[in-house]
């Protein structure tokens, strides 16, 4: 087999397999074993085929090796992209402003995000802020982040993704339906 094919096989064999890893590993985690499973026996005949061709190969080349490694970065580039699309994920932000300031709170209100407010003091124990709590889709985490930088750059963020949510919204205002 010519070493330019092989190496381009090998390139993009390696991209399907790592990327059909990354998709495995989430439906494991989400609890999905059984399909989990399936795309699992795909991505390791995938990868066996791959390397038995590459090292049964008679070409002896650096290029090979490459292809394999750069295969498999561009897998788990990719794989994360199409794990972005297939698996969109919520977010809980908690926020702890750096002063209470109704400035922040009412951008937050008038961008629709909806929210939990608590009063907190920082570890002085002097210095009443507001502690934020907002479950969102995280498509609009950004415009979350950009709101609350604009009005309290000194906010502390947290961003845990959300596993569930009953009884509320995810989306700002202007989304809903």
């Amino acid at each position: 087999m010519d070493l330019l094919l092989l190496c381009v096989i090998i390139f993009f064999s390696r991209i399907l397999d790592v990327s059909l890893g990354t998709v495995r590993t989430i439906l494991t985690v989400r609890g999905n074993r059984r399909v989990s499973a399936l795309i699992g026996f795909g991505e390791v005949m995938i990868w066996f085929l791959v390397v038995r061709e590459a090292l049964n190969t008679d070409e002896k080349s650096i290029f090979i090796a490459v292809a394999f490694a750069g295969g498999y970065a561009s897998g788990t580039f990719i794989g994360g992209l199409i794990a972005k699309k297939l698996f969109p994920s919520n977010h809980l932000v908690q926020v702890i402003t750096s002063s209470r300031d109704g400035e922040l709170l009412k951008a937050i209100g008038d961008a629709g995000f909806p929210m939990t407010v608590a009063d907190v003091y920082g570890r002085d124990h002097l210095a009443e802020k507001y502690l934020l709590f907002i479950y969102i889709d995280g498509k609009y985490l950004d415009k979350l982040k950009g709101i609350i930088f604009e009005k309290d750059n000194n906010a502390f963020i947290s961003v845990s993704e959300g596993k569930a949510s009953y009884n509320g919204q995810i989306v700002p205002v202007e989304k809903r339906k």
